[in-house]
């Protein structure tokens, strides 16, 4: 089978876009979550639309599984490849196809960064408003997959709301559009149903995304807690007050000493919590709430309160948060970033019982999450060359997630599920709810050759589905 099919894909794609070696191909084997690795029975990079259609059409008849890859900066593995499959790199479809300033839209292909649709819309005054971490190397393709945020989702939406419309092809490389450029679409609404589905359903071709007006001014009010609960009660406090921020991110100790030690963002290392409040729009809008959110923080005992005094100074404590991650980064030789969503107010009940946990598993963790949103980031910091410590960090991970169920929560924000939350997925849903899921699967892609083993436990088809998760968890020795 593997000899046909790498015949077959040898007379639609050029040598350079098949990558056969193992070596070779050892980029490939997993995307921002190192812990889950495999090898493709090749890597194909195709250049045009109708290469990727070819190539699903290959796979269709052979009954080959595909699994689809942007930038590879997921971290739930799900772009990890599949061992008897092919891995489909969208990366060299990264063209911006159109911008229309009048209709405030643009066209792009799914290997186009999130960041420099922003920048292509500059010109017109206008930008793409979903915001991931990872948005200088994160691409489009990726963000639909996984329905990405990032730190402005509070006031702007994730990226379903964002989107207009989509082409995809389907399993069998039959296209389809879905959404559309009015207000509404007639019929069921397919396009929310794609946004999310981490590949499962279909590959996304191109992509038609809303672009918003650059606020004439955006200021931060970073304000220092001696406490996680003062700083949890400030965030539903900011809510209650009518005030809707373009963003507000909570960092607990740990993150902010690792963040401030990274780039001298200014933050206070004394600090139990910082958040970090944007408020944007008209120059009056932004005075007014800046005004109401500095004295709603000082009655809530903030120790410090900085207000950003031009834009560098505001890019610079954005920095701050946006380099958690790789600041964090240098504090153990890894860590495993968590992704559950919780109800505001439980914030600190929360964030204790993670300290709580940390102590068990004897583990350090590091907090930074959209606290607007309850969408939680733990950075479990362990040693991947110790099995015993990975296994305690996945097993520190899948507690906070059924914690985060258990106060009414989600078991993902932004992430999506993949391999590394799979065995939640019951955790949160019903059996009769997982059947469903499966049942939308199958209408799309009833051969299950699309990125199989990921997002829903579908157990059915033969035993790898139930052994998939550890067989193949990478344990270093």
């Amino acid at each position: 089978m593997s000899t046909q099919l790498l015949h077959r894909l040898r007379q639609c794609l050029a040598a350079e876009c098949i990558i056969e070696e193992p070596e070779s191909q050892r980029p490939y084997e997993c995307d921002a979550l190192t812990l889950y690795r495999d090898l493709p029975l090749a890597v194909v990079l195709p250049q045009s639309v109708a290469q990727v259609q070819q190539v699903l059409k290959i796979c269709h008849e052979l009954n080959v599984p595909v699994v689809a890859r942007g930038a590879g900066t997921g971290l739930c593995a799900g772009a990890m490849p599949h061992a008897d499959g092919i891995l489909l790199v969208l990366s060299k479809l990264d063209r911006i196809l159109d911008i229309d300033p009048l209709a405030r839209t643009a066209r792009v292909q799914p290997g186009v960064s999130n960041l420099s649709i922003s920048e292509a819309a500059a010109r017109h005054g206008l930008y793409y408003a979903p915001d991931p971490s990872s948005q200088v190397a994160c691409s489009i393709g990726g963000n639909v997959a996984e329905n990405s945020g990032g730190v402005h989702c509070l006031k702007y939406g994730l990226t379903v709301h964002n989107i207009l419309s989509m082409n995809v092809l389907t399993a069998a490389g039959e296209e389809l559009t879905l959404g559309s450029l009015g207000l509404d679409s007639p019929g069921y609404d397919l396009m929310a149903l794609f946004t999310g589905s981490e590949g499962l359903l279909g590959i996304v071709t191109e992509v038609t995304v809303r672009l918003l007006p650059t606020p004439e001014i955006a200021q931060v009010v970073m304000a220092g807690f001696d406490s996680i609960s003062a700083a949890g009660d400030a965030v539903g406090a900011v809510i209650a007050a009518g005030i809707i921020p373009a963003g507000l991110e909570m960092m607990d100790r740990l993150a902010i000493q690792a963040a401030e030690d990274f780039c001298q963002a200014g933050y206070p290392r004394d600090a139990a919590a910082i958040l970090l409040c944007e408020m944007d729009g008209t120059r009056e809008e932004v005075a007014q709430h800046v005004d109401a959110v500095v004295q709603l923080f000082a009655q809530l005992g903030a120790t410090s309160i900085t207000v950003s005094r031009d834009e560098r100074h505001r890019a610079l404590l954005w920095k701050g948060r946006k380099s958690a991650f790789p600041a964090v980064g240098r504090l153990a030789p890894d860590y495993y970033c968590m992704d559950g969503t919780i109800p505001r107010g439980q914030v600190t009940y929360v964030l204790n019982e993670i300290y709580r946990l940390s102590e068990h598993y004897t583990l350090p963790v590091a907090n930074v999450f959209h606290a607007g949103d309850g969408n939680l980031h733990p950075l479990i910091l362990f040693d991947a060359s110790d099995p015993l410590q990975v296994r305690k960090a996945e097993a520190f991970g899948g507690d906070i997630l059924d914690l985060s169920v258990r106060v009414g929560g989600c078991l993902t924000g932004e992430h999506g599920v993949g391999v590394e939350k799979l065995r939640k997925m019951s955790s949160q849903f019903r059996p009769e709810e997982l059947a469903q899921f499966e049942d939308i699967k199958h209408a799309f892609d009833p051969g299950l050759n699309l990125n199989p083993g990921k997002g829903i436990p579908i157990l059915k088809r033969c035993q790898e589905y139930r052994a998939l998760p550890a067989r193949h968890q990478h344990h270093p020795t």
